[in-house]
C-alpha cells in the first residue's frame, strides 16, 4: 500500500531596513561605542562633554535594546529553457554544489521540457529525466526534494536539505495558463508556497509570450499571473501576500532598436551596460508600479538566449518567413531572468500614525525580520544542449525564526535488526492538525523524497494523540532491511503535505536472515565463505 558574480543588491524599502537592523545595530552600535571612548577620553567638567557622554550612552543602549538576533540560509535559484532537449549528464556546475557557504535550498524552474502528448503521459506516471538528473545530484549530498509542480513544459522542483524538512510546512501549488487565450499550457506560471521557519515565502516560474513586439503583453501576462494565482491559506492567498517572492523564467523580453551588429559588438567587447537603456524589461518597469516592487541583479552576463545548440555561437540559422522566404536570425536578449520581492510595508493611516505616536515609542522594527541579498546573478556558458542558457542566482536569507522545534519528535528504540520487530516512539510537540492518515516511514540516508521510504507504519489509528504524549509503535520484522545500512524515521503530515518530524540517523544492523538467504557470504573464523 502507498501512503501516497556580483556586489550584493539589497531592498532597501521599509520591510529591508526592518529586516536588516540586526546587522545594522551591530554596526551603530560599535560606532557609537567608538563615540563613547572618545568623549571620556576628551572630556572635560564643562557641561557639553557631559551632554555628548550622556546622548552617546542612551543611544547605545537603544541600540543594544534593538538587536535581534538572525539565522543565515543560502538559496541557490536556476532557470533554464531547455527546448525540449534531454538533461546533460552532469549539473554539478550548474549547482555549484561545492560553495561555501553551503547551500540550504535549491530552486529550480524549467521551461519548455519536453511535453509531446506521449512523453507528457509517461511523465505523469514516473518522475520526468530532468527531475531524475537533479535527484540523482542533489540526494547523496543529502537534499531532499521537498515538492514539485508541472504545467505541460513548465517544471518547477524544490529541494532542501534534510536538516530543514520539519520546518518546512503548509506546501501548496498552483498554475496558470496564458498561452491560447488562457486555454493551452505552453505559456503561463507555476508556483510553490510554503512556510520556512515561519516565513511566507513563494516561487513563481514564468513562461510568457514570445517576439519582440510583445512586450506589453508580457507585462500583462506577468500581472495577469500575480493577481489570480490563489493559495488555500487565510493569511497569504495571493503570491503578493507572501513576505518574500522569487520569480524567475524566460520572461522572453528583448533588447529594442538596436541592431544585430551594434548587439554584438557590444557584447564581444563586454560593454554590456550599453545595451542596457534598451531592455524591454527594464524599459518597462520605469513605467509599471507593481514591476517597481520588483528587484534584479546587474545584467552583467551576456545575453543568455539565442545560441546553436552545443556552442557559445549566438544564432547563425536563417529561419523561413511563411511564405519560404529566409527571416532574420534572432538578436541576443536577457530573455531569461531571476527577480525577488520583499512585501512591502503597510503604510499606516493618519489615525493610526496618531494613536501610535501617542501609545507608543516603537520604530515599526519587524519582531521577526528577513532580509534577502544576492551574491551571484549569473549564467552558465558551459551547457549547450539548448538554445538558451542557464541563469544562476544565489541568495543570503537571513531571519529570524519564529520556531525552532518540530511539531513531532521521533527516534527508533533500542536495537533495529530484520531478525525482529523493532519498536519506535513519537510525541506531537505542538498542536496540529493531525489525521489517522499521517504515516511515519523509514528512509535509507540520501532518500530522495518522501515516498521514497523503505516502509512506513501508520500513526495510532483508535485516537488522536495528546501534546506531550509519548507513542509507540511496531515494525514488523518482515519490512526492515535485511542487509542494514543508516536510516532515518520520518512523520509525513497528510494535510501539511510534507514531514513534519525526522529522527537522527541510526544503523539498522545487518540481519542473519540476509546470510541464510545468500544475499551477503558467511563469516567463518573471519573468512568469508
Amino acid at each position: 500500500m502507498d501512503p501516497l558574480t556580483d556586489s550584493p543588491r539589497q531592498r532597501s524599502d521599509s520591510m529591508s531596513s526592518s529586516a536588516s537592523q540586526g546587522s545594522r545595530s551591530k554596526m551603530l552600535l560599535r560606532q557609537r561605542l567608538s563615540q563613547l571612548l572618545t568623549c571620556i577620553e576628551d572630556m572635560s567638567s564643562d557641561d557639553e562633554a557631559s551632554e555628548e557622554v550622556s546622548r552617546t550612552l542612551d543611544e547605545a543602549f537603544q541600540l543594544c535594546g534593538r538587536y535581534i538576533p538572525t539565522d543565515p540560509f543560502r538559496l541557490h535559484i536556476v532557470t533554464w529553457n531547455v527546448a525540449t532537449a534531454e538533461p546533460p549528464e552532469d549539473v554539478s556546475s550548474l549547482l555549484q554544489l561545492d560553495v561555501q557557504p553551503p547551500t540550504d535550498l535549491y530552486v529550480i524552474g524549467l521551461q519548455e521540457v519536453n511535453a509531446t502528448p506521449v512523453r507528457f503521459i509517461s511523465d505523469l506516471l514516473v518522475e520526468d529525466s530532468w527531475s531524475h538528473v537533479f535527484m540523482d545530484t542533489l540526494a547523496p549530498r543529502g537534499f531532499v526534494k521537498v515538492t514539485s509542480i508541472r504545467m505541460q513544459g513548465l517544471l518547477l522542483l524544490v529541494f532542501a536539505k534534510q536538516i530543514h524538512l520539519p520546518y518546512i510546512r503548509n506546501i501548496q501549488t498552483t498554475y496558470t495558463r496564458t498561452g491560447i487565450f488562457g486555454y493551452w499550457g505552453n505559456k503561463g506560471g507555476v508556483s510553490v508556497r510554503f512556510s520556512f521557519y515561519g516565513h511566507m515565502v513563494c516561487f513563481l516560474n514564468c513562461h510568457l509570450a514570445a517576439h519582440m513586439n510583445y512586450a506589453l503583453q508580457r507585462v500583462d501576462e506577468f500581472e495577469y499571473i500575480l493577481e489570480t494565482q490563489n493559495f488555500d491559506i487565510s493569511d497569504t492567498p495571493e503570491i503578493r501576500d507572501h513576505k518574500v517572492v522569487f520569480c524567475f523564467g524566460d520572461l522572453n523580453f528583448r533588447i529594442a532598436d538596436h541592431g544585430l551588429h551594434f548587439l554584438r559588438s557590444s557584447i564581444n567587447s563586454g560593454r554590456l551596460n550599453l545595451l542596457w537603456d534598451k531592455d524591454q524589461f527594464i524599459m518597462m518597469k520605469k513605467k509599471e508600479p507593481f514591476l517597481q516592487e520588483f528587484e534584479e541583479g546587474p545584467l552583467n552576463f551576456k545575453p543568455t538566449y539565442k545560441f546553436d545548440r552545443n556552442s557559445d555561437t549566438y544564432d547563425t540559422s536563417n529561419p523561413k518567413t511563411w511564405l519560404g522566404f529566409n527571416g532574420k536570425k534572432r538578436k541576443p536578449a536577457w530573455t531569461d531572468r531571476i527577480l525577488w520581492r520583499i512585501k512591502p510595508k503597510t503604510l499606516p493611516s493618519e489615525d493610526d500614525e496618531d494613536e501610535k505616536a501617542s501609545t507608543s515609542t516603537d520604530d515599526g522594527q519587524d519582531e521577526y525580520p528577513i532580509f534577502v541579498s544576492q551574491d551571484k546573478y549569473t549564467s552558465d556558458m558551459s551547457y549547450g544542449v539548448s538554445d538558451h542558457k542557464p541563469v544562476i542566482a544565489t541568495f543570503s536569507v537571513e531571519l529570524r525564526k519564529h520556531f525552532d522545534t518540530p511539531m513531532v519528535h521521533v527516534s527508533p528504540v533500542g536495537v533495529w535488526s530484520a531478525d525482529q520487530d523493532a519498536l519506535l516512539d513519537y510525541t506531537i510537540q505542538e498542536d496540529f492538525m493531525s489525521s489517522t492518515w499521517d504515516w511515519i516511514g523509514l528512509y535509507k540516508v540520501g532518500f530522495k523524497r518522501a515516498s521514497d521510504y523503505e516502509t512506513f507504519v501508520w500513526v495510532r489509528e483508535n485516537d488522536l494523540p495528546e501534546t506531550n504524549e509519548v507513542i509507540q509503535r511496531s515494525v514488523d520484522k518482515d519490512s526492515i532491511p535485511l542487509l542494514g545500512g543508516q536510516y532515518v524515521l520520518g512523520y509525513f503530515s497528510t494535510n501539511m503535505q510534507s514531514i513534519i518530524g525526522i529522527s537522527a540517523n541510526f544503523q539498522i544492523l545487518e540481519s542473519k536472515r540476509a546470510v541464510m538467504e545468500g544475499l551477503v557470504p558467511e563469516n567463518i573464523n573471519g573468512l568469508n565463505k
